[in-house]
């Protein structure tokens, strides 16, 4: 009994080796080494650690239908499409992969973890118009040199990537055309970015009191959800901010007159929005500002003079509110289609709205409702700069009425570039 108990102990144990021996030979079939091949020569030990890092991501990789994986071969990585390399800062004679662009390739992946966070001296990702999805891993924080990442018109959604935060360097993020939803954490605007791209998402609150802390020059929170007013401090960013685009949000309330405080601008657009309230005379101190679209709000009063004497102006859209009265300064920029006001109740203009329209929107009281009546009727008038020289007389009447507004683009606008889906470097 007993020999026989051993026999099958035996053939058990026998039966279960010869198994295990099987799948080893599968495993090792199916799954080999991304290690670099003895046979493979690399310009630097840089770029032997990141070889196996590159093929581990080719391998994730669903969609190519452009074939830029099939450069992704052999020990010259230098020259795999998309990659680029450079000496790092910590060894000039060293040569390291420091940037990737994957810019319009419509890779799929589903997820960059493991990837990008692996790359020691990795400086710039750009990934413009991919299918990329899933999280960008706090592991990125740890990357030295880390300054630019571009993942925008890409499947990216959940919460806003704070991972982000971690970044020292960070001077440029891109992550518009995503489905981002929820809040934007405050600390983005307290982060020392030149520029940030966070329009065409799903965001939803209110801008946060520190708004006025970004040091960005270029600033696009377009085509979202945002809520309330603008925030009074939007005067802090005075040094910094050239380009700010809001259009096409729920913000509400009276424009604060810290907005023109900010003389470096040269593009402020808020059109499409649920703004109420005559326009600020400190709007006249915007001495560099080339775009100015506060159209389709609910905006009234008349147009402050010293705002159409700004030299700079390009173009002022002024359309689809209900303004009641221009003066001599600003009729000589509807006359030479710099201002357009179509849409509003100011007599003897052509293109108007309805007289029920107007008379609708008056008969109802009509105050700023962020601040008290006192307070929002003191800064109207308030002018934070020198003023520009007088208004020029009052031109003669025409029975013909004003030529149609003729749109003049403003110099190069890196932010009205942003509410394209392509690249934007």
């Amino acid at each position: 009994m007993e020999h026989n108990n051993h026999f099958i102990t035996c053939t058990i144990l026998i039966i279960l080796l010869t198994l295990l021996g099987i799948l080893r030979q599968d495993c090792e079939c199916t799954s080999p080494s991304l290690a670099p091949s003895p046979d493979l020569t690399f310009a630097d030990v840089r770029l032997a650690v990141v070889y196996p890092i590159i093929q581990s991501f080719k391998l994730t990789i669903t969609l190519d239908p452009l074939g830029i994986t099939s450069s992704w071969v052999g020990s010259d990585i230098c020259n795999y499409t998309g990659f680029y390399c450079d000496n790092p800062p910590d060894n000039t004679s060293a040569t390291t992969l420091a940037a990737i662009d994957f810019n319009g390739f419509h890779l799929a992946a589903l997820t960059l973890d493991g990837f990008i966070d692996q790359l020691p001296d990795l400086a710039i990702f750009h990934a413009n118009s991919n299918n990329f999805s899933g999280t960008i891993s706090p592991k990125i924080a740890q990357l030295p040199y880390f300054y630019e990442l571009d993942i925008s018109n890409n499947k990216f959604s959940g919460q806003f990537p704070s991972a982000v935060f971690g970044i020292a360097g960070l001077s440029f993020l891109d992550i518009r055309f995503n489905f981002f939803t929820g809040a934007v954490p405050p600390q983005v605007f307290s982060q020392a970015l030149d520029a940030l791209f966070i329009n065409n998402n799903n965001f939803m609150q209110k801008l946060p009191d520190n708004f006025g802390s970004t040091p960005v020059q270029y600033l696009t929170l377009a085509n979202n959800k945002f809520t309330g007013p603008i925030p009074t401090s939007i005067g802090n960013a005075s040094s910094t901010l050239t380009e700010v685009l809001l259009l096409n949000n729920y913000l509400t309330g009276c424009l604060p007159h810290e907005i023109g405080l900010l003389k470096k601008a040269t593009v402020f657009d808020v059109g499409n929005n649920l703004l109420t309230g005559p326009l600020p005379c400190s709007l006249g101190c915007l001495e560099s500002i080339e775009q100015l679209n506060f159209a389709r709000n609910y905006l009234y009063g008349e147009v402050p003079e010293l705002l159409c004497g700004v030299k700079s102006l390009v173009n002022l859209s002024l359309s689809n509110n209900y303004f009641t009265k221009i003066g001599p300064t600003c009729w000589k920029l509807v006359k030479s289609g710099v201002l357009d006001v179509r849409k509003n109740c100011i007599h003897g203009i052509p293109d108007q709205r309805p007289y029920w329209d107007c008379f609708n929107f008056f008969s109802h009281p009509r105050a700023c409702p962020t601040y008290p009546y006192w307070w929002w009727r003191h800064w109207q008038y308030y002018v934070p700069c020198k003023i520009h020289s007088p208004p020029p007389p009052m031109p003669p009447k025409s029975s013909a009425g004003p030529p149609p507004p003729k749109y003049r683009p403003a110099s190069s606008s890196i932010t009205y570039s942003a509410l394209n889906r392509h690249r934007l470097r």
